[in-house]
């Protein structure tokens, strides 16, 4: 099982460098369908995996071409407090059910929701006029709901981050994509110091973490070299693929909790 979890974290970190998602919407679900772990367990080691993977993004990401919008730094702030309210949440609902698979359930059926809107999205993406917002209050406003199902759901960042990014503030699919990295950054950056500050930190292997977070520098560091040698093209349409595949295991996810 570690080695399909490891191979899974380089594949899904690979692939969330390169289009901004993050990585854990695919390490999540994952994980979700084969590991036996809880849902706590699979959210704080995701999570974590995730921000590694962001960090050496973001530090490869230097000098570059593509830059951090001026928008970019309202969304990480507002996405910083969503990461709290969304760990909230999420402690709320273990809390209130035992039975961590309805925890599961939950959260696969929202990612199952976000997901095929994100997909509908970037089919009609072409017929659809974006929008230019410039209100900082409405950046703020987008990156607190980012920032939250971000934490909720353990996954880091997400397809949403993209859609958001695209629609209301007119960025570009790599520009996005780093945009995104930045909010990822922010969420899961206060979610962990909150499980640290709360001493929530659930019981788990820690070779686990250890091998997940390497695989997740490697994934990043292969990733942002990929994302140079790519257009945009080519970025949307794996971008669509992994929507589907995500969308699949998700749904067997919640048919899998149901029961």
């Amino acid at each position: 099982m570690q080695a399909v979890i490891a191979l899974t974290v380089l594949i899904a970190t690979v692939l969330g460098s390169i289009s901004g998602i993050g990585g854990g919407v695919i390490i999540k679900p994952v994980m979700d369908a084969i590991s036996g772990l809880s849902s706590s367990q699979i959210s704080f080691l995701s999570g974590t995996t995730v921000l590694t993977m962001t960090i050496v993004s973001l530090l490869r990401s230097r000098g570059g071409d593509v830059r951090i919008d001026r928008r970019g730094t309202f969304l990480a702030v507002g996405a910083a407090f969503g990461g709290l309210a969304g760990k909230s949440v999420f402690s709320y609902l273990v809390a209130a059910f035992p039975d961590q698979g309805k925890v599961s359930l939950v959260q696969n059926i929202i990612m199952v929701i976000l997901t095929l809107a994100v997909l509908f999205y970037m089919i009609y993406k072409t017929r659809i006029r974006q929008l230019d917002i410039q209100n900082r209050v409405f950046a703020l406003a987008a990156g607190l709901f980012l920032g939250l199902m971000s934490s909720f759901l353990g996954i880091g960042g997400g397809p949403i981050n993209i859609m958001i990014l695209s629609f209301f503030f007119s960025m570009d699919t790599k520009t996005c994509a780093l945009n995104s990295l930045y909010i990822i950054f922010f969420s899961q950056t206060v979610s962990l110091l909150s499980n640290i500050v709360m001493r929530d930190i659930p019981s788990f292997e820690p070779l686990l973490l250890v091998m997940m977070m390497i695989c997740a520098v490697a994934g990043a560091t292969a990733g942002r070299a990929l994302s140079k040698k790519m257009d945009e093209h080519k970025v949307d349409v794996m971008f669509m693929g992994m929507l589907i595949l995500i969308t699949a295991i998700s749904i067997y996810n919640c048919f899998k909790y149901a029961a």
